[in-house]
C-alpha cells in the first residue's frame, strides 16, 4: 500500500476469524453488525471504501447507500443473491465472490447428503444412540444409490463436480440448465419438471437469486414422486420450503438432504421431526482448507483493487 493511512473497510456481519485477522493487518477495519442501525454509523465508518461479508449476509442497497465512498464488495461466498447487484452496478461498486475454491467440498457434501438420506444413515444413528436397537427395534430397509437416475439442477462448476463423483454408480445422470452445457456427456432436459419426472434423485446445485426463487415447487416435487429424494446444497430459496414440508409430510416424496434453508439459521420445526430428512447447518464449504482458500481469494481481490489491478473474480 502506498497510502500513509490504511484504507477503511467495513466487515459487515461476523467474518471467518482468519479473514478478519488478515483484513486488520492490511486495512482499517470497522465492524458493523448485519442488523445495525445504518443511519447511525459513525463518520469514520461512512468513509469506508470497501465492504466484506459472508454470502448469507450479503450487501443490500441500504448498506451501500450508508457508505457513500464504497468502491468494492468482497463476498466470502460463491452465491451473491443477498447482494443488490443492480444497485451496485448503478453506483459503480465492484463486487467479487469466491468461486472454484469451494467446488470440491460442496460436491463432497452433496454426495454425502445423498447417501445419508437414501441409506437412512442419520435416522439409524439416532436409533443406535437412543438404545432402541439394543432393545430390539428393527431399522427400516433403505433405498439405494447405485443404478439410480440422478438429476442435477444446475450443471455449473459444482453440478459438474457432483456428476463426476456419481458417474461410477449412477444408472444415468441427467441435468437441467438454462441452456445445454457444451461437450457434456450427460443428458440435457429442457424443463425442470421433466427432469424431476425422469429422475429418482434431484440434486439442487443451481445458483440462487430472484430468477431461481422457488424453482423447485410443488409441481416439481410431485413429478419427482413418492420414491424420489431431493438434495439441496445451493440456496434455501431455490426450493419452495412450505411445499417441501408438505410433500415430505404427505409422503409424496421419500426424503430430503438439506444443507441450506430459506431463513437461516432457522429451520422449520416440521423438518426437524422427520426421520427421512437429513439436516446440515450450511456446511458446504466448511472445511479448514476451503475456508482459508476462500478468505485468501477475498484478500487477493481486495489487494488487486487497492493496487489498481484487475480483479480476480469479478461479479460486477
Amino acid at each position: 500500500m502506498t497510502d500513509t493511512a490504511p484504507i477503511p473497510v467495513v466487515a459487515f456481519g461476523p467474518l471467518y476469524p482468519y479473514l478478519n485477522g488478515e483484513l486488520e493487518r492490511r486495512f482499517a477495519v470497522h465492524q458493523v453488525a448485519a442488523d445495525a442501525d445504518l443511519s447511525a454509523l459513525p463518520p469514520e465508518v461512512r468513509e469506508a471504501r470497501a465492504l466484506v461479508s459472508f454470502g448469507s449476509v450479503g450487501a443490500p442497497a441500504a448498506i451501500m447507500d450508508a457508505l457513500p465512498k464504497l468502491e468494492i464488495i468482497g463476498l466470502f461466498s460463491v452465491g451473491y443473491d443477498k447482494v443488490d447487484i443492480d444497485h451496485a452496478r448503478t453506483n459503480g461498486i465492484r463486487v467479487t465472490n469466491t468461486p472454484d475454491v469451494l467446488t470440491d467440498d460442496v460436491a463432497d457434501l452433496a454426495v454425502g447428503l445423498l447417501y445419508a438420506t437414501v441409506r437412512n444413515i442419520a435416522a439409524n444413528d439416532r436409533m443406535v444412540r437412543a438404545g432402541d436397537w439394543a432393545r430390539g427395534a428393527k431399522p427400516s430397509l433403505s433405498g439405494r444409490v447405485t443404478g439410480q437416475r440422478i438429476g442435477i439442477l444446475g450443471l455449473g462448476r459444482i453440478g459438474q463436480a457432483i456428476a463426476r463423483r456419481l458417474e461410477p454408480v449412477a444408472g444415468e445422470i441427467l441435468y437441467h440448465n438454462r441452456r445445454p452445457v457444451m461437450d457434456s456427456d450427460y443428458r440435457y432436459v429442457a424443463d425442470p419438471i421433466d427432469l424431476a419426472r425422469q429422475s429418482d434423485v434431484i440434486i439442487v446445485a443451481t445458483s440462487g437469486g430472484p430468477e431461481a426463487r422457488k424453482l423447485v415447487d410443488a409441481a416439481m416435487l410431485d413429478a419427482l414422486g413418492a420414491e424420489g429424494v431431493i438434495v439441496n446444497i445451493s440456496r434455501g430459496s431455490v426450493i419452495d420450503e412450505e411445499a417441501l414440508v408438505a410433500a415430505l409430510a404427505e409422503k409424496r416424496i421419500a426424503g430430503a438432504g438439506l444443507d441450506v434453508f430459506v431463513d437461516e439459521p432457522h429451520v422449520p420445526e416440521a423438518l426437524m421431526a422427520m426421520d427421512q430428512v437429513v439436516l446440515q447447518p450450511h456446511q458446504g464449504s466448511a472445511t479448514v482448507a476451503t475456508r482459508k482458500a476462500m478468505a485468501d481469494l477475498v484478500l487477493a481481490n481486495l489487494d488487486a483493487w487497492a493496487a489498481g489491478q484487475p480483479l480476480l473474480t469479478p461479479v460486477v
